[in-house]
């Protein structure tokens, strides 16, 4: 019996290994199919061309499929090969940014995190030394991402969250709630002498991708009707500041996000009517991060940076 389940083991871990071909093979073949020659792609890896060759054929036989039409001089990916290439390039590189995080810091203290643009560059990064002071021996890496992934598809341990409490996959911590104002440039807000919520109506309004329904919120909130509300459309905070600055139209911006603008006058409240959001802002990271040193020592700094008294 104890031989059968023995056998019945060498099997499961056989059969998997079969389809994990070495990398210098999966080189050879993402170099071939990147630049569409043999003879480039051995350039590239400072080998022979008949080197090149043989390690795309083995690939091939290991897999047994096709990878490229051969057509006397020249290769062609086939429908299989571009889809294999595709993935093998981003596991490559996956591999790559592992290796270089675990060189940048032997003792595994990295911490990747996906940050929203504007709450990255204006809020965290001012007081990222002071963690980093605190915490010395732990990097941090920082990616942008504007909606919701899927944490087993990206190299990440945590992400900042702006929405409901909800993510597939992660757990979340609650770091702050958001209340916006209608912001605009000086010159706008006197051109159109706004006294009241209904007279922003008649000024360009702009809109934000990631949150389309905005103005219609705070228009019914403050007993204007919302019907039929159109203008620029933009992608990012930072993006709607400036245009807002520049006098394209009045923004419904987050007030701690614009607090240097508003300081120093380059925006104005169109009117002092805020507005609290629906949503906050979370910090969320996959289940099976959790223990994760760097990003334990991140939680805990980081709610204590967002906890209501500081």
């Amino acid at each position: 019996m104890f031989d059968q389940d023995l056998i019945r083991l060498e099997n499961d871990v056989q059969g998997p290994r079969r389809f994990l071909p070495s990398l210098p093979l999966l080189s050879a073949f993402e170099a071939a199919a990147r630049t569409g020659s043999i003879t480039a792609a051995a350039k590239e890896l400072s080998l022979t061309q008949g080197a090149v060759s043989r390690q795309v054929k083995a690939l091939e036989e290991q897999l047994e499929v096709e990878l490229f039409h051969r057509e006397r001089q020249t290769i062609r990916l086939t429908v299989g090969g571009d889809a294999y290439a595709r993935e093998i390039r981003d596991a490559l590189r996956k591999i790559s940014t592992a290796s270089l995080n675990l060189r940048a810091n032997p003792f595994g203290g990295t911490l990747t995190l996906a940050i929203l643009p504007t709450f990255g560059t204006r809020w965290l990064a001012p007081r990222l030394p002071r963690f980093l002071a605190g915490n010395p021996g732990i990097t941090i890496n920082l990616v942008t991402r504007l909606s919701n992934f899927d944490f087993r598809l990206e190299p990440v341990d945590a992400a900042i969250h702006f929405g409901r409490p909800e993510w597939q996959g992660g757990e979340l911590a609650l770091l702050r709630s958001e209340t916006v104002i209608p912001a605009c440039s000086t010159e706008l807000r006197e051109r159109y002498g706004f006294k009241q919520a209904s007279d922003l109506r008649k000024a360009p309004l702009l809109h934000l991708t990631t949150r389309p329904d905005a103005w219609e919120q705070w228009l019914t909130l403050h007993g204007v009707d919302a019907h039929a509300v159109h203008g620029m459309l933009l992608d990012q905070f930072a993006t709607a500041s400036q245009a807002a600055i520049s006098g394209l139209g009045v923004a419904l911006l987050p007030e701690f996000l614009i607090e240097e603008e508003l300081s120093t006058g380059k925006l104005v409240r169109a009117l002092d009517l805020p507005m609290k959001s629906a949503e906050a802002y979370y910090l969320v990271w996959p289940t099976d991060r959790a223990s994760h040193p760097p990003l334990v020592a991140f939680r805990e700094w980081l709610l204590l940076e967002t906890a209501p008294d500081r």
